[in-house]
């Protein structure tokens, strides 16, 4: 039976950003290792104007469920994980871009 790690919630952060289409919202969540590395993670960006499905999630990545995975407008795709900053850098350029988007 394999050891259960434990994890300690490092950053909890919901931060408000407008966007051409409408106000909108960007959620950061780490859990870290006893050692200090990243775990777990949760990254979304929820704007209700540029997107209905998925409860407003425009673009989002965690590593939930056993897998590195994305999720655009509804639909889910695995990616490459590097490590959590090239993956936050990805992702915030991905945001500046998609707040540009019109509903």
């Amino acid at each position: 039976m394999p050891l259960k790690r434990r994890l300690r919630k490092v950053i909890d952060e919901i931060n408000s950003l407008r966007c051409t289409a409408g106000p909108g919202v960007i959620r950061e969540e780490i859990w870290e290792d006893e050692a200090g590395k990243v775990a777990r993670y949760n990254l979304t960006f929820i704007n209700h104007f540029l997107t209905q499905v998925d409860n407003g999630r425009v673009l989002g990545y965690d590593n939930s469920h056993g897998y590195h995975h994305r999720h655009f407008k509804g639909a889910v795709e695995p990616f490459r994980f590097e490590s959590y900053e090239v993956l936050l850098d990805r992702f915030l350029h991905e945001v500046r871009v998609l707040r540009k988007e019109k509903s």
